[in-house]
């Protein structure tokens, strides 16, 4: 039976394609329960291999059904047919991904790009409170709603974070996400902090919102390492981007782990400016005190 059928039966009305990779497919819908457009992604357990089955497919699932916020894509059902498919139903970016509007607007305004940063921080920190990490965040991976609202998307190499028995973060060792968004740290094999990971890829996104360009040039993975490590961050003179964003990309994007901005918070007020939490100390390294609890959502409303 074809997948249009199979969802036809579940009360979906298949749609067009929104990408097509090895082993996964996402495709538009329409669901007669809920009376509006999904996306649905598809995997083939046929072609997918050994380590998506067994480690990351299972984690995508734990973690997505468990977790309710404004900024995060919404799981709305997840089945299997026959153990051979496993169709994931989610909200729909109806205006696409950043990386659309970016190579259809250029580099955004400051006020965009203080909404859509501010919404990002907002997603990451309730995820990193429940010590989940994404360790994929890229332009790709952040959808736009009706209103241009960002949602964080595609929690495939999203994992919990680990504690040994003294309370101290288990570093990751796994290679995860796209080379141009990655710490070089994660480039250069070094076990690594995922939740600063997750930071500096945050420092790449929100350098490409300002300037409509990427920081790094990774068709070098080995010459990008120095110029990470040196710190070198060319902003384009055709973009005036104010001192106060440049220092908050700097701190994201610092090589030095126990330098590294740690945790961020959009701030309340007029002006929405982004404020930094905790420069210079590993905040996030630690468990929370037993007892203390992260908040239930960072948004208004439902949380849907």
């Amino acid at each position: 039976m074809g997948d249009a059928s199979v969802l036809k039966r579940r009360g979906y009305t298949l749609g067009s394609s929104l990408g097509e990779g090895s082993y996964a497919k996402v495709k538009s819908a329409f669901s007669e329960r809920l009376q509006t457009q999904v996306a649905i992604k598809i995997i083939d357990k046929k072609n997918a291999p050994p380590d998506i089955l067994e480690k990351f497919l299972p984690r995508e699932l734990e973690i997505l059904a468990t977790l309710n916020h404004c900024n995060i894509v919404k799981m709305l059902e997840i089945f299997e047919i026959s153990n051979r498919k496993v169709y994931m139903v989610m909200e729909l970016g109806a205006q696409g991904d950043l990386l659309d509007l970016i190579k259809l607007r250029g580099a955004l305004s400051q006020d965009l790009s203080r909404k859509l940063f501010g919404q990002l921080s907002m997603a990451v920190k309730f995820i990193h409170d429940l010590d989940i990490v994404h360790r994929d965040l890229k332009c790709e991976n952040l959808l736009l709603d009706d209103d241009f609202n960002l949602k964080v998307s595609d929690f495939g190499f999203s994992r919990r974070v680990d504690y040994d028995d003294g309370g101290k973060m288990i570093l990751s060792k796994t290679f995860c996400g796209s080379a141009a968004y990655a710490a070089p740290e994660v480039l250069q094999g070094i076990p690594y902090n995922p939740k600063l990971h997750d930071v500096w890829s945050m420092g790449v996104v929100l350098f490409i919102m300002v300037c409509g360009s990427m920081p790094y040039d990774d068709s070098n993975i080995k010459q990008m390492i120095k110029v990470q490590w040196e710190q070198r961050l060319e902003f384009p003179t055709s973009t005036a981007v104010p001192q106060e964003c440049k220092d908050l990309i700097y701190g994201m994007l610092q090589p030095d782990v126990a330098r590294r901005s740690s945790v961020m918070e959009a701030g309340s007020g007029d002006t929405g400016v982004l404020a930094l939490v905790g420069v210079g100390v590993p905040v996030g390294v630690l468990r929370p005190p037993s007892g203390v609890l992260p908040p239930v959502a960072l948004c208004d409303g439902d949380g849907v």
